[in-house]
């Protein structure tokens, strides 16, 4: 479900953001600092941390360059993380 943040679209499963579009090129990604560093390791050109305070929160996902397969399996994995168990297969 898409919903309002502080004036930029985001992305909410069971209530918790999954994905808030930044401006028309990124779009960050709130995965597990793993899913994060392994993101950037694989496509530097295309992701880059995002810090909320002293904690490392998202990836930033330049939409110009990252592959689709990439920005899918990252958005799925933050589906995943932040759904309720309800909604996840068993």
């Amino acid at each position: 479900m898409e919903q309002d943040h502080h004036g930029r679209p985001s992305y909410r499963v069971g209530g918790k953001i999954f994905a808030t579009q930044w401006d028309d090129d990124h779009v960050n990604v709130m995965v597990d600092e793993g899913g994060i560093r392994t993101a950037i390791d694989a496509d530097p050109e295309a992701c880059e941390e995002v810090w909320w305070g002293k904690r490392l929160a998202a990836v930033r996902v330049d939409l110009r360059h990252v592959r689709a397969e990439m920005l899918a399996d990252l958005l799925a994995d933050a589906w995943e993380t932040k759904a309720p168990k309800r909604l996840l297969r068993s």
